[in-house]
Order: C-alpha cells, then structure tokens, then sequence
C-alpha cells in the first residue's frame, strides 16, 4: 500500500478515534466536538505519525528525482547531445 495511503487513512482514523470519544461528553454542541477533534487529532498526528510522515516524504523526494531525470533526459535527446535510447531512465512504478 503506497505510504500516501496509509498516511491519509492514519489521519482519518486518528479524527474518528478522538470524536468518539468526545461524542460521550456532555452539554457540547456535534459542531464544537468536530472543531475539537479536527484540532486535537491534528495535534497527535504530528506526533504519532511522524514515520508515516517522512515515508511519503521520502516518496515525493523520489518522484521529483526521477521526473527530473527524465527532464534532463528528453532536454539532451531534443538538443541533439549523443543519447544512448537504450540508457533511458528506469520507469519506476512504486
């Protein structure tokens, strides 16, 4: 499962776990318990999910890395620089 999905899902989770425990407090309005849990949840999942955090980081980082490499490639094909066609960059599917 690629890491911006369980980033995400983490997130989602962390919201649903901190509303349902605000649900059984009473004499809060469901709108004030939302704002709470948008915020508290917010506040733990900087610090729960910090490796989940760095994964889809590290994923981003690699994405630009490889679009940049391909740039640079199709830049010299288009210059006219001697371009190996074979020496392509790898197409990672991750």
């Amino acid at each position: 499962m690629s890491p911006a999905v369980k980033y995400t899902l983490a997130r989602l989770g962390l919201f649903v776990a901190v509303f349902a425990a605000m649900w059984f407090v009473p004499g809060i309005s469901v709108l004030v318990k939302l704002m709470i849990a948008i915020v508290v949840s917010a506040a733990a999942g900087w610090f729960l999910l910090r490796n989940l955090r760095d994964e889809v980081s590290a994923q981003v980082e690699s994405a630009v890395d490889r679009r940049r490499e391909q740039k640079e490639h199709l830049r010299a094909a288009l210059a006219g620089d001697d371009v190996d066609v074979d020496a392509e960059p790898e197409k990672s599917h991750s």
